[in-house]
């Protein structure tokens, strides 16, 4: 069989979202179209989603106009003497180790990427709104102007078992839920389903949600996740993807999530989650070198995990440069997925079937959108899930919805506001 064309690729990518690179393993994702896939009746907006990183933005995602200029006299004030550079302790040593094994790899992918013309010219156009008028994009600049819910203070309010959301459901869609049309169920600790075939709108609090299709979230603090524990083994989840609020100086200053110390992940039921066919874990962490030892010897061990690869998110702008120098020691423009498999009691790993080995080092790339914000690569894990191909999705700490998965976090509905999304055409 014939491997596809250069215009093949793209004109698949084009429909998935997905770009396979010719002799090589990289891929790039573009969140949007693959996103898009998956909702009926709405889509993600790109201008919403690509808030950083394009041509009006420095390379902080700031925009230009309002970036600080040097005031006059800043030339005249005496410069500081540079700080000579300390020797790495044996902590970063071991991270500087690690960021050398995987530096060609990266370099290869991101080159690749910079020699492959009709995507690179493509990656500009990413954050157009297409076919939408400026009226149309306008009142989407203004939804998101407006200022969001804050469901974490929400949830720790008395009055949080009040609170409702109510779900609309389309009269032409197949599908009727128990109560007809609309229904209004509590949004804390309660598992709100969608299990029509359309994404729906749903208000809370005079603020609209969009609720994908075969979708299900469950809203709540730590200290209720015990519930998404199912009463039968054969109803826990096969994929399993988790994306903690690590402790990070740099999300308290930017004050976007609350973060948890590393000891809180320990108690997460990663075993009593996964089915009886098995689970394949997947865990983003940063390139702090505490953090992935941590995740090496105490939490992939007290969660009964077993380490299988690692995966790299390379992060490029809209040029197709890396955000940031690929050796800045504290701010490389690249993240990890580390990968495991979980199994039931009395179950070894490696009986577990139906699945195709994990490939190490995978490099997938893509333009990062809001911060912290991941790119949705589920599809791309499926498979090398253990079990049958119809698996169950639970993703843990999630912050957005998805077609087909089950979610839980404090705010799982953060991305789902309708500032987010455009209304298509053929609903109007």
């Amino acid at each position: 069989m014939n491997s596809p064309t250069t215009h093949e690729r793209f004109s698949r990518f084009l429909k998935s979202g997905i770009y396979r690179f010719e002799n090589s393993t990289a891929i790039f994702i573009d969140p949007v179209r693959v996103l898009n896939r998956f909702y009926t009746r709405f889509r993600v907006s790109p201008t919403a989603y690509y808030s950083r990183f394009f041509d009006d933005d420095d390379h902080n995602g700031n925009s230009k106009e309002e970036t600080p200029e040097a005031p006059p006299d800043s030339r005249k004030r005496k410069r500081k003497k540079e700080k000579k550079p300390r020797p790495l302790n044996e902590t970063e040593l071991i991270a500087q180790r690690r960021h050398q094994e995987v530096r060609p790899l990266l370099l290869k992918a991101h080159e690749t990427l910079l020699g492959t013309t009709e995507l690179l010219a493509a990656l500009k156009g990413l954050r157009s709104d297409g076919h939408f008028t400026d009226e149309e994009c306008r009142g989407s600049a203004l939804k998101r102007e407006a200022s969001e819910l804050n469901f974490v203070e929400l949830g720790r309010v008395w009055q949080s078992p009040l609170y409702e959301i109510s779900l609309n459901f389309d009269q032409d869609q197949n599908f009727t839920q128990d109560g007809g049309d609309q229904i209004s169920v509590p949004v804390f600790n309660n598992f709100v389903v969608n299990n029509g075939d359309n994404d729906v709108e749903a208000e809370l609090l005079n603020r609209n949600y969009i609720i994908p299709r075969k979708s299900c979230f469950y809203m709540s603090d730590l200290k209720e996740i015990h519930n998404l524990v199912p009463v039968e083994c054969e109803s826990g989840f096969n994929l399993i993807l988790i994306d903690p609020p690590w402790e990070n100086s740099s999300a308290h200053q930017k004050l976007k999530y609350h973060t948890l110390p590393n000891r809180y992940f320990l108690s997460l039921p990663i075993e009593q989650l996964t089915h009886t066919s098995g689970a394949l874990v997947a865990l983003w962490v940063t390139n702090r070198e505490k953090l992935r030892r941590f995740v090496e010897n105490e939490l992939f061990p007290s969660w009964g995990v077993t380490y299988a690869a690692t995966f790299y998110w390379l992060k490029v702008k809209a040029d197709g440069q890396l955000i940031s120098q690929l050796d800045l020691f504290h701010h490389r423009p690249y993240e990890c997925l580390v990968l495991g498999y979980s199994s039931q009691k009395d179950v070894d790993v490696v009986e577990l079937s139906g699945h195709v080995p994990i490939p190490d080092n995978q490099v997938f790339i893509s333009v990062p959108g809001d911060y912290s914000r991941k790119p949705p690569i589920g599809d791309l894990l499926l498979e090398y899930v253990p079990g049958s191909k119809d698996c169950r999705r639970l993703e843990l700490f999630a912050r957005e919805l998805g077609a087909g998965w089950n979610c839980w976090g404090n705010e799982p509905l953060h991305f789902q506001d309708t500032k987010y999304f455009l209304k298509r055409r053929r609903d109007r």
